[in-house]
């Protein structure tokens, strides 16, 4: 296992096929205002890849954004409706079709209020994450190995996820359930985008 560090794009060869895990780092939480940073990326067979953005960067990213506009490579995310819309404003691609672990987890794990993926990593992988790097500033000149290590963390273990949450859709008869809601997620973030993101726009008032 391994972490490797790039800066403006993903080397070509760098995944092998099937799905991908895909997280991002940013200035803050709101996305026309706080810059994209990072892109964490892993295809499951042990080794994560972060591509850093500079402050000037023109996002333009050609192996990465193939990657991520590929339609016919899942994407695994946890809260995919942030990483969506920070990928999808930054890079210009709609980063789909889409396995969201949060939704998953809202969706089966009913017993429980809490879904962070910490929680769900030490549940049902029995193992811990770290989360103290998580508010960092991500825009400094130098990313810290601690950074990098958090960063990695938060694609490392999607893919385990995704299979356990898969069963557990399947098992209580959600799977077409979260399937419409994964479906339905580009444009939740278009939304945010737009200037809807503290909008429910399906409720009476």
């Amino acid at each position: 296992m391994a972490v490797y560090f790039h800066e403006e794009d993903l080397p070509a060869d760098a995944l092998g096929d099937g799905p991908v895990a895909v997280d991002t780092e940013t200035m803050g939480l709101i996305t026309r205002r706080d810059r994209l940073c990072l892109v964490q990326i892993s295809d499951g067979g042990g080794d994560e890849h972060l591509v850093r953005f500079a402050v000037d960067s023109d996002y333009a990213a050609p192996n990465l954004k193939s990657v991520l506009a590929d339609p016919d490579r899942v994407k695994l995310y946890h809260f995919a409706r942030f990483d969506l819309a920070a990928i999808e404003y930054y890079l210009g691609v709609t980063a789909a079709p889409v396995f969201c672990t949060k939704i998953a987890s809202k969706l089966t794990r009913t017993y429980t209020d809490r879904h962070g993926l910490k929680m769900l990593v030490e549940e049902l992988l029995g193992e811990n994450i770290s989360k103290q790097q998580q508010s960092s500033d991500w825009g400094a000149p130098v990313i810290t190995d601690a950074q990098r290590d958090y960063a990695a963390s938060d694609v490392r273990y999607l893919h385990r996820l995704r299979d356990i949450f898969a069963e557990r859709l399947e098992r209580e008869g959600r799977t077409g359930t979260a399937q419409a809601c994964f479906d339905f997620l580009p444009t939740r973030a278009r939304l945010d985008i737009a200037g809807w993101e503290d909008k429910d726009i399906f409720s009476h008032e």
